[in-house]
């Protein structure tokens, strides 16, 4: 309703009010009350509910962070296994061992396909197979593949000589036999070789054909068990799905063809006794499922990576850091390792201080003794990400000690440079062999975007005794504060902070 006919009802209101002057006063103010309402309710509302939502186009589609353990030869594992760590839906970080689980978690279905990073770059994919549990926790069986080549460069054309007037009229070549002479178009022994490039028509029934639209709709008429959710988010699917290359039924491209004059042979027709004996080699499909190398407990041989499943293509960020100086990061690295040292109680006691005895310059320069050897640190892993363009350099060290005579011990340190070209340690865990279960060793897998927002989040394995969790860490403005946890009841105290 326009404002010019809200305007004429207010005249005409009070036009009508004005004009009764038998209308007595409680029942004047009932009836300017009714009038002002009616007002009201026809009057425009530009902020009214339309009745229906939009839906947000870009609201981001679900992304999958795991981990896979192998054991043995990457291109070769002896046996492999992927840990669900994380989904990401848009507006939280949900534990995707629990997430949408029918039994199996949405992250473990079958087909779904992962990308393994390595500082960020694109390195392999897995794709799984099945789902299982090991001890009370949901893993994924599947198969390594190799990234898919690049798509060759596009076919150069031949360009077409402007200058040359036949270029453009259409030439019509008759199929030359060889009991013919040289025809009258000049398709003799003299006539120019055919053109490579030239395209060319395919008859209907040229055998590169697929088969008929219709023969291909009748293919998923035998599939059995109930319709899938069509409200049910899924994660990237592999290209290999098995029900894209399956073939119409009713049609057998590798059938041989009866009209011709070629020999063919044809399949036994399967036996149908149940009690007719078997022999086979090796393990029939037809008895029970392939047995899949399954990785069990914790070896001392796994290795680690992160894997990603995401619907959209992004492109590789790579969180490696480089450095203006290559000295500064043999210094950071030697700070971080005394500092290191210090948590884990390897520094020696100093010296007992004696008096002095009077000697010259040079016996007290031989008296001296050699300073000692800084003790060594096994397993020592120093990594340097660079978490979001511009950030700076995040180093992370991770060791732990021999353990001769004492629980062995382990120390991860969180760290960046400060504005002074000192270490600034945002996070330090320090635990023992005695004492996993209440503080369990952090041990680095890698940097990871679980957000899509090409900034990235440390991701560690929390090792304890006889449990194990994934945490993500997120530094940012010199803090480093913990985004995730899976199964936060499985340990009690995630980490030691101090």
């Amino acid at each position: 309703m326009s404002s010019r006919t809200t305007h004429r009802l207010w005249i005409t209101a009070a036009s009508l009010l004005a004009g009764c002057p038998t209308l007595t006063a409680p029942l004047f103010l009932r009836l300017g009350w009714g009038v002002l309402l009616l007002l009201f309710a026809c009057a425009p509302v530009p902020c009214q509910y339309p009745g229906q939502v939009a839906a947000d186009k870009n609201t981001p589609q679900l992304r999958a962070v795991a981990v896979l353990e192998w054991t043995g030869d990457k291109d070769h594992p002896k046996a492999t296994r992927l840990i669900p760590v994380c989904v990401y839906d848009g507006q939280d970080l949900e534990d995707a061992s629990v997430y949408m689980a029918q039994p199996e978690p949405l992250a473990l279905q079958s087909e779904v396909e992962y990308q393994l990073q390595q500082d960020g770059k694109n390195v392999g994919l897995f794709v799984v197979d099945k789902a299982g549990r090991e001890q009370d926790s949901w893993v994924g069986f599947g198969k390594l593949k190799p990234l898919p080549k690049p798509a060759p460069p596009p076919k150069q054309i031949a360009k077409i000589d402007e200058d040359d007037a036949q270029s453009d009229e259409p030439v019509l070549h008759r199929k030359h036999r060889s009991g013919d002479s040289t025809s009258s178009s000049g398709s003799g022994a003299n006539a120019p070789p055919a053109d490579p490039d030239r395209p060319t028509l395919h008859k209907g029934g040229d055998a590169s054909s697929t088969g008929s639209p219709s023969s291909s709709g009748d293919s998923g008429s035998n599939s059995s068990g109930p319709p899938p959710d069509p409200d049910r988010p899924t994660l990237h699917k592999s290209a290999g799905d098995s029900s894209t290359n399956a073939q119409p039924s009713g049609s057998n491209p590798s059938s041989p063809d009866k009209s011709t004059d070629q020999a063919f042979v044809e399949d036994v027709p399967k036996v149908t006794d149940p009690d007719r004996p078997r022999l086979f080699r090796g393990k029939s499909e037809g008895f029970a499922a392939p047995v899949l190398p399954s990785l069990m407990g914790l070896p001392a041989d796994m290795d680690q990576e992160v894997a990603v499943s995401d619907s959209k293509t992004r492109p590789e960020h790579i969180w490696d850091f480089s450095w203006a100086n290559p000295g500064d990061e043999s210094k950071m690295k030697a700070d971080l390792e005394d500092i290191a040292r210090s948590a884990l109680g390897l520094h020696p006691p100093p010296p007992p201080k004696t008096k002095p005895s009077p000697k010259t310059a040079s016996a007290r320069k031989a008296a001296k003794p050699a300073s000692p050897s800084p003790a060594p640190l096994l397993d020592e892993q120093f990594r340097v990400f660079e978490l979001a363009y511009g950030s700076g350099a995040t180093m992370v060290l991770t060791a732990h000690t021999a353990g001769a005579g004492e629980p062995q011990k382990f120390v991860t340190l969180i760290a960046q440079p400060d504005l002074y070209g000192s270490v600034t340690v945002l996070l330090k865990n320090v635990t023992d062999a005695a004492h996993l279960d209440a503080t369990p060793r952090m041990r680095l897998v890698d940097a990871v975007d679980v957000k899509a927002d090409n900034r990235g989040e440390l991701l560690f394995e929390l090792r304890g005794d006889t449990q194990r969790q994934f945490a993500l860490y997120r530094i940012l403005r010199g803090d480093a504060t913990r985004i995730f946890l899976t199964s936060p009841e499985t340990i009690a105290l995630a980490a030691n902070n101090n």
